[in-house]
């Protein structure tokens, strides 16, 4: 495991963040709190691809909203709804959207198709995710020192922590969807 970390485990953050992440930036934070990965590597890392992510699903939505929406018509009413909160809430909710969980495409997309200047989007953009890959990555790592302090040595837990953290993630994204779904179909 230590191997592929060290081999892959940055270029996996940088991956994993440019769509979603958050599990995968948990689990790097934690990895760097057992060795094998460097901390702030891991925040440079899940910066980049978060920051990248992002600023692609903005231009998909500056350019070519149109399109995609004919395509899937069910993007409309959320799009709709991120429409409404951006007029209400425009920076704080560029500085922060990526901490509501199942905003973190969409809203790229609908801040595109908004009439945001694009300097004023990617700073703003940029200060939200150096935040978000700083307080995600670190709460990972911090993660780890709890878990130190209330078992002690981790190494015979790690792959069962590892494991565990992965699935809480999973869970995580699989209760969204179906509480998206139970919405959608007014329950």
């Amino acid at each position: 495991m230590e191997q592929f970390l060290q081999h892959y485990g940055y270029w996996a953050v940088l991956l994993g963040t440019a769509v979603e992440g958050e599990t995968i930036l948990i689990l790097a934070g934690f990895a760097a709190h057992r060795g094998y990965l460097d901390l702030p590597l891991v925040i440079l890392a899940a910066f980049a691809g978060s920051l990248t992510g992002d600023q692609f699903f903005f231009y998909l939505g500056r350019r070519h909203a149109g399109a995609l929406i004919r395509h899937r018509p069910a993007w409309s009413a959320k799009l709709e709804r991120a429409r409404g909160l951006m007029e209400r809430h425009r920076t704080p909710l560029i500085l922060g959207f990526r901490f509501l969980y199942g905003l973190r495409t969409v809203m790229p997309f609908a801040i595109g198709v908004s009439r945001i200047p694009v300097a004023s989007f990617v700073l703003l953009n940029t200060a939200g995710a150096l935040v978000w890959a700083a307080a995600v990555g670190g709460g990972g790592y911090l993660f780890g020192n709890a878990l130190e302090l209330l078992l002690g040595n981790l190494k015979r837990y790690e792959p069962a922590l590892f494991g565990l953290i992965a699935v809480g993630g999973a869970g995580a994204w699989v209760w969204g969807v179906y509480m998206q779904r139970r919405r959608r179909q007014g329950k």
